[in-house]
């Protein structure tokens, strides 16, 4: 195999596919290839076993995570939201604004089927 000191991981793909392509591989890959920490045990010995699972080798856990790293952004945000609690407030405001976008729609069902039985008497008369 040839020099791939400068590639890195993208390497294997040789002069095909572009240089941005080859780039973002070796950006993802090196994420998903290094050692992690384990929430459980906080050792740095997590290895990513397949998509989304990781394998602890100190303390034999495993656990599911993102595609690449145990660890996501949406997956950070929902946890500090949890331990936090502020997503109660927030569901409060969801909840309020569905029950408002939902109040108009009844009405014009409503008002709608109001309007079909009217055809349906102006029809048999």
């Amino acid at each position: 195999m040839g020099d791939t000191k400068k590639v890195k991981y993208a390497g294997r793909f040789g002069p095909r596919y572009g240089k941005a392509i080859r780039e973002s591989i070796v950006e993802v890959e090196s994420k998903q290839r290094k050692k992690h920490t384990c929430p459980k045990c906080e050792s740095e010995s997590v290895k990513r076993i397949s998509t989304g699972i990781f394998f602890c080798k100190k303390c034999n856990a495993k656990f599911a995570g993102g595609a690449y790293t145990p660890n996501t952004m949406s997956g950070t945000i929902v946890k500090k939201m949890v331990r936090t609690k502020t997503f109660l407030p927030m569901l409060k405001e969801l909840m309020e604004q569905t029950e408002k976008k939902l109040e108009p729609r009844e009405n014009k069902e409503k008002q709608g089927s109001q309007k079909m039985e009217d055809k349906n008497q102006f029809d048999e008369g």
